[in-house]
This record gives C-alpha cells, sequence and structure tokens, in this order.
C-alpha cells in the first residue's frame, strides 16, 4: 500500500471508530467520508462493505478476546473458563458500541469474519466444558455466541449495559426457577451441580 493510501486508511478509520462509537454500526459512511476529507470512492475503496468497515473498525477488540480465550484454555475448571469468555463477549459487545450488531452482520453475510474469529477461538473451550459434564453435548459455540450477542443487543441502551448484560447472561445459564430446595440468587460461576450442566433441562416437580 502506497503511503498516501495508508494514511487515507488510517485517517478512515480513526474517524469511521469515533462515528461508530457516536453512532452505531448504521453510522454514515458518507459523513465519515466528509469528517476524513475524502471522497466516498476512496471509501469505498478501502472498505468496500459496511460489515468491512465495522470489521477493521472492531479489529483490535476482537483480537484481545480471541487471545483471552487462548489463556481460559489452560483453565483447570472448563466450566469456569467458557462462563468467563461467555462474559467478556456479552460485557464487550453491550457496551462497545456497534459491537454486538457487527457480529450479527458478520454470521448473516456467510463469509469469514470476526464472528468466526470468536467461534474458532471459543470451540475448544465448549468441547472442554461438554467432555467434563459441564454443558449440554448439542450446545454450540455458535448457539452461545448468539445468545450473548442478542442479549447485548438488548441491554446496549440500558443505563448500565455491561451489569444488565451479565445478569441476564446468568439467568440463562442458571435457570430462573426454583424449587424451595434451590438458592435463588444466580451465580454464573456458582459451582454446578450434577444436573445443572449449562444448557441442560433438570426436571423440576409442580
Amino acid at each position: 500500500m502506497r503511503a498516501d493510501a495508508r494514511r487515507n486508511y488510517e485517517l478512515l478509520l480513526a474517524v469511521a471508530a469515533e462515528a461508530v462509537a457516536e453512532h452505531g454500526a448504521d453510522a454514515s459512511l458518507e459523513q465519515i467520508a466528509r469528517t476524513a476529507g475524502v471522497g466516498s470512492g476512496t471509501v469505498r475503496r478501502h472498505f468496500p462493505t459496511r460489515h468491512a468497515l465495522l470489521e477493521a473498525v472492531f479489529q483490535e477488540r476482537i483480537d484481545a478476546l480471541c487471545a483471552h480465550a487462548g489463556e481460559l484454555a489452560g483453565k483447570p475448571d472448563p466450566r469456569a473458563a467458557l462462563v468467563e469468555f461467555l462474559i467478556a463477549i456479552t460485557r464487550a459487545a453491550a457496551t462497545i458500541r456497534g459491537l454486538a450488531e457487527a457480529l450479527n452482520r458478520g454470521r448473516a453475510e456467510g463469509v469469514y469474519c470476526a464472528s468466526d474469529q470468536l467461534s474458532e477461538a471459543g470451540e475448544p473451550l465448549v468441547r472442554r466444558a461438554a467432555e467434563a459434564g459441564a454443558l449440554a453435548p448439542d450446545v454450540t459455540f455458535a448457539d452461545l455466541s448468539t445468545l450473548a450477542t442478542g442479549i447485548a443487543l438488548a441491554t446496549e441502551n440500558d443505563p448500565d449495559p455491561g451489569t444488565r448484560a451479565t445478569r441476564l447472561l446468568s439467568l440463562a445459564m442458571t435457570g430462573f426457577t426454583v424449587t424451595p430446595q434451590e438458592p435463588t440468587q444466580h451465580s454464573p460461576l456458582a459451582g454446578p451441580g450434577p444436573d445443572h450442566a449449562l444448557g441442560a433441562r433438570a426436571d423440576r416437580q409442580p
């Protein structure tokens, strides 16, 4: 890439990051071009689609999440490792404006994207949790990441989206109905009983 093209790319990326942080995933590409002082054609050459722009804006965040998954892979408790990664994804998607929408669009477009990167990083954690009996065997990382981004989209306008999203994820993982013998406080890091695998449906008496 020529020096002038590299400068344009870096400028556009910085302007786009500010625009997405303010307006979300639907930030105006034309406004990004005007703010950067370039033509819309320059934007399209560097970022052929809106999703390509979003991918570039969030690449460092995605790389950090994937690196975190790699660190968690050596954790002795497979369930705790998976839960910690899911919380990290959910909190990031809920608090970094535009990220949840970018992840959803990536899955819909069917091209290699940030969603695929997260899947490659998270699948080993899912396998370990399933092999340890802490996750229902038919649950996939795609299921869990869709749940996480859905919760993030639902809470992104909350006064404290990170806390709210984490609570909803905890409810989804531990369940929200109890019998008199069960605790009423939900904690995603609480040690599971033998019939409390993530995603499992324990039989309950009426």
